[in-house]
């Protein structure tokens, strides 16, 4: 009999443990679990599964950890690849602390304010910033009674946000009841209408009703079909606030790892996992790097798709046409700059928007193809963050939303990289072009090489109504004993929040089978 953890760990229900692991410290039988991927839901899954008792593996294609938010340094100069935005430090909270730890173990975090500024024209920008108040007051401003309508419509917001972290996020989406419940039954008609539909009920002026529609764009769809629900995004923005760890959101990564190698995780870099292995309809470990390694259970977080190929086809559990009729967030293409100057006239995160919105939506979602006129994005996180560039630099990312699948050229990169320069340069009245000492652009082809992903998308499958919750791909397969999916294709959806929680979810349901079993 093996006590000596349980005797160090004398309260069993205070840790958590389930029948497994007491079996295990009872009769030294630990189950094995590999975990395909090193990005959020897989640092995630493998944390909360070796908290439970289980011996957990965790391997990575890339160098480096962290999937699709990984890090690039060049000449001093330090880069998020990935997301730059830190929204709903709650859940951050949350994952932490139920590892009774604290985000500020591993990283130092600062609201920002302004939190971000929208660029409408030379002349016309609208700042949010870090106060609630603020906010109300620069929506009264533009608009006539607009901000006793914010303040309307952050409080329906923040009440659907207690809704969807208390009651909605952490289903596992087996069943459409998991959705029934005294708080989601009043809400079901804001399903039936979009938050496009919503935003134009309280605002007027068409630039503030744009603002309101911004947040819903990481959900990976158009405003126009995301359900009215999902204004708890709204919250989430204005109410909770935009963030920023120190040295990025690669410090979140490493603290992830850091915690994970703390509870047991053994990380391997430079892992591509080839093949599943199944035995008599069972998952048993994996092929990586030509060698099989047998395990008890396989999760997966890399992209759901790819991670089928890695199976003869009567393991898989959904078809090519299955794919290709799903609705996929955007890919984009990013460029990674770094100038010998310091920038004047944006804040860190700065949206420019001074373009129409819909013929760019059209062409990511209806007609896809290369925008004719893209809005951007930029991070200037160096404004924040002396560290990420050297003194009198500054780091700048560019971001273009774009249809996943296109045609991915360097021609193409270049001319988008002349079109947004000459845009951000008349928009701001700086001249970045002669001083750029760092560039790397970014886009489908790296998407698909990097990470496997499905026609390039980068933000994994749009949460839209008929793609929400139980209608997504499920967490567990069809068709193989003891293989689980996480991430951004599976529940609840796609943003970093919303995989550390897939993570959490895939964790419980494992342990809860395989207590079956035991």
């Amino acid at each position: 009999m093996n006590f000596g953890w349980f005797i160090g760990h004398n309260n069993l229900f205070k840790n958590k443990l389930s029948l497994s692991t007491v079996i295990y410290y009872i009769y030294g039988t630990m189950k094995k679990v590999s975990v395909i991927g090193g990005g959020f839901s897989s640092l995630s899954a493998a944390s909360y599964l070796a908290r439970a008792g289980y011996e957990v593996q965790l391997f990575e294609k890339n160098a480096t950890l962290g999937g699709r938010a990984r890090q690039y340094i060049e000449k001093g100069f330090t880069f998020d690849l990935g997301p730059t935005w830190y929204w709903m430090p709650d859940i951050f909270e949350k994952y932490f602390g139920d590892f009774n730890k604290i985000p500020a173990d591993y990283y130092q975090l600062q609201k920002l304010d302004p939190a971000y500024e929208v660029v409408f024209s030379k002349e016309d920008s609208i700042t949010i910033h870090g106060d609630t108040s603020r906010i109300i007051d620069v929506f009264e401003s533009r608009e006539p009674g607009a901000g006793k309508q914010l303040k309307k419509f952050l409080n329906n917001a923040g009440y659907n946000y207690d809704v969807a972290i208390n009651d909605v996020v952490y289903r596992p989406g087996k069943s459409p009841f998991e959705l029934v419940s005294l708080k989601t039954i009043p809400r079901v008609g804001l399903f039936l209408k979009s938050i496009s539909n919503m935003a134009a009920s309280y605002f007027k002026d068409p630039r503030l009703r744009q603002i309101i529609e911004f947040p819903v764009l990481f959900l990976g769809a158009k405003p126009s079909d995301i359900p009215a629900f999902y204004n708890f995004m709204n919250y989430a923005d204005f109410g909770l606030g935009t963030w920023y760890p120190d040295g990025g959101m690669y410090s979140v990564i490493r603290g992830m790892e850091s915690l994970a190698r703390e509870l047991g995780v053994q990380i391997h870099n430079s892992a591509p996992v080839q093949g599943i292995l199944i035995e008599k309809g069972k998952a048993a470990g994996i092929i990586c790097n030509g060698e099989q390694i047998r395990s008890d259970v396989v999760v997966s977080g890399a992209d759901y798709h790819h991670t089928e190929q890695l199976m003869e086809p009567e393991y898989r559990g959904y078809s090519e046409r299955y794919w290709d009729n799903k609705t996929f967030a955007p890919s984009a293409l990013l460029f990674y700059l770094g100038i010998d100057k310091k920038l004047k006239n944006v804040v860190h995160h700065t949206l420019f928007f001074d373009e129409p919105f819909d013929p760019h939506a059209v062409s990511i979602y209806d007609t896809p193809q290369w925008p004719e006129a893209p809005l951007f994005y930029g991070s200037f996180p160096s404004i924040t963050d002396t560290s990420v560039a050297p003194e009198g630099k500054e780091a700048i990312i560019f971001l273009i939303p774009l249809a996943p699948g296109l045609e991915d050229t360097e021609e193409k990169r270049e001319t988008y990289f002349n079109m947004i320069i000459d845009r951000f340069e008349h928009l701001t009245d700086q001249k970045i072009r002669d001083h750029i000492i760092v560039k790397r652009s970014y886009c489908v082809n790296d998407f698909i090489e990097d990470y496997h992903s499905y026609k390039g998308n980068a933000y994994g499958l749009a949460n839209i109504l008929r793609q929400t919750a139980f209608l997504r791909p499920k967490m567990k397969s069809r068709k193989v004993q003891g293989l689980y999916f996480t991430g951004q294709l599976t529940v609840p959806g796609p943003g970093v929040p919303p995989s550390l929680i897939s993570g959490n979810i895939v964790s419980q349901m494992i342990a809860q089978d395989q207590d079956r079993i035991s």
